[in-house]
């Protein structure tokens, strides 16, 4: 299971919300490419990257951040937050994005999904946010009427290289991550999951590898990892499989 450490664009700036309220961000480093440098140092295989003002605008905001976190690092990133078209993901996937993530799409367009994933295979990723049991879209403004699987099933057949599920409620607040229905997710599609959304230390992490039995992909940790909740050389022991002491 992979562990992707978070960063979040706002105002060009590494941040976290809460459930993802944009006037609840908590500044971490205003210096994002600096911040990705630290998660390479810290051995971590991949980063996951959201461009927020993006999210809520429908188009790319924080490129520049973007730009800058490409050239300091050389692990793989991928990327959501605003990318509605084949221009905008073309864009990225010739900047050096190894996978674009496609979340309000999912919902609003999903034949551009379709194309997405023909024309890209193996580098778009679904994002599926869901509030009570319902798929958010548009920076989780808007909750629409589907649920997690209903969306996730209308892509089984396109070759999506993953899923990425966040709990909405859990997001940010350090709950712990809604294993059960994570799980459950990963186990009636064929599509990789990534849980997302409320990871507050080992415990969470030990949680999801017991419960999936090799059903996720891997898990997405943002504030516990920069308040120290998480430590990175733990978990990344922890899920490669060694123990306490590796």
């Amino acid at each position: 299971m992979i562990l992707y450490p978070a960063i979040d664009l706002k105002d060009g700036a590494c941040v976290r919300l809460v459930r993802g309220a944009m006037d609840q961000a908590t500044l971490f480093n205003p210096d994002p490419a600096d911040q990705a440098r630290s998660f390479e140092a810290a051995g971590f295989s991949w980063l996951h990257l959201v461009d927020l003002n993006g999210a809520f605008e429908g188009r790319p905001v924080n490129g520049d951040a973007i730009s800058r976190i490409l050239a300091a690092i050389s692990i793989p990133i991928q990327l959501g937050g605003g990318i509605r078209d084949i221009e905008t993901v073309r864009f990225w996937i010739a900047q050096g994005i190894s996978r674009v993530i496609l979340g309000t799409a999912a919902v609003r367009d999903p034949a551009f999904v379709r194309e997405a994933c023909r024309v890209f295979p193996g580098q778009i990723a679904l994002g599926v946010d869901a509030r009570d049991g319902f798929v958010a879209v548009e920076g989780w403004a808007d909750t629409t009427t589907l649920s997690a699987l209903e969306v996730a099933k209308r892509f089984e057949d396109c070759g999506a290289a993953a899923l990425i599920f966040t709990d909405i409620a859990r997001d940010g607040v350090l709950g712990g991550v809604n294993v059960p229905a994570t799980v459950a997710l990963a186990k009636a599609i064929s599509i990789p999951v990534i849980a997302s959304g409320g990871v507050a230390g080992l415990g969470d992490l030990e949680a999801l590898t017991a419960e999936a039995g090799g059903a996720l992909n891997g898990v997405i940790a943002g504030r516990a990892l920069y308040d120290g909740r998480l430590d990175a050389r733990a978990a990344l022991a922890l899920l490669r499989g060694e123990g306490p002491d590796a």
